[in-house]
């Protein structure tokens, strides 16, 4: 059975840790903060045996080298970006092993945030890094509104069980929006309750269920009726396909924010 554990590492970044309870291997998810991750390795006696890279901004690689001065370890990234230290780059189709923790995760094209952003599936878990997040979606940083819908197109296609680490905590801004987008989804709101709760206790909001994200985030709603109404209101013109609703949506809350 694997466990996912967090490490904080700047204001909201979440580096994920996955482990199997049978042994002290980890992988290592986007490490923004290398020496964080060496030092918590050292204190607790864990052992990293690979690292996974989605994509090649530098609060989820600068840490790559640091890692790598006291393990030499491979190294998976996107191979459609450029980021030093990768040693396995990977696209859609392929497959990452990690026999020490028993683990294989597969490889999906998720372009958007960057262009070249990828996404690990595995197990019931999704690390999409800044594709999905709890209650929202990465911006546009060189992908465009049609390469995302697509990408969470795919993300959406997944078991409604699956567990999302992403690597922001987000959530209250995001849901903040999404009750703004869908103020009648009475869902939305009863999350927006329970968030605030557990941030108010210091706790993580994340991982969430894709069940939820389906009844809650407005950008894998594109399809839904309200949602597309509001949308084209505010765009001032009617949306009639996914990418078009989902290009406002992200408008909207660039707008906003």
């Amino acid at each position: 059975m694997l466990t996912v554990k967090p490490l904080i590492a700047f204001e909201d970044n979440y580096i994920w840790l996955i482990s199997h309870h049978r042994h002290p291997y980890i992988a290592i998810v986007d490490p923004g903060d290398g020496e964080r991750i060496v030092r918590h390795c050292q204190s607790q006696n864990l052992i990293p045996v690979a690292i996974l890279i989605t994509h090649h901004h530098g609060d989820h690689t600068d840490g790559i080298a640091a890692i790598k001065q006291h393990y030499n370890i491979p190294v998976y990234g996107p191979a459609h970006e450029k980021i030093s230290g990768i040693t396995h780059p990977l696209t859609e189709g392929g497959r990452v092993v990690i026999r020490e923790i028993e683990a294989e995760f597969q490889v999906i094209d998720t372009p958007g945030h960057t262009p070249g952003h990828i996404c690990y599936y595995g197990h019931g878990l999704l690390f999409s890094g800044d594709t999905l997040f709890a209650g929202g979606c990465g911006r546009l940083f060189g992908g465009s509104a049609e390469q995302m819908q697509h990408s969470l197109e795919k993300i959406r296609a997944l078991p409604d069980e699956t567990l999302v680490y992403c690597a922001h905590e987000y959530t209250i801004a995001n849901l903040t929006f999404a009750r703004i987008a869908e103020p009648e989804n009475v869902a939305i709101g009863l999350r927006q309750q329970q968030v605030q709760q557990q941030r108010s206790e210091n706790k993580a909001t994340v991982p969430s269920q894709l069940r939820v994200e389906k009844q809650t985030n407005p950008f894998l709603r594109w399809d839904n009726p309200l949602l597309i109404e509001a949308a084209s209101n505010y765009s001032a013109q009617p949306l009639t396909n996914a990418a078009a609703v989902f290009a406002a949506v992200r408008q909207w809350k660039d707008d906003l924010d």
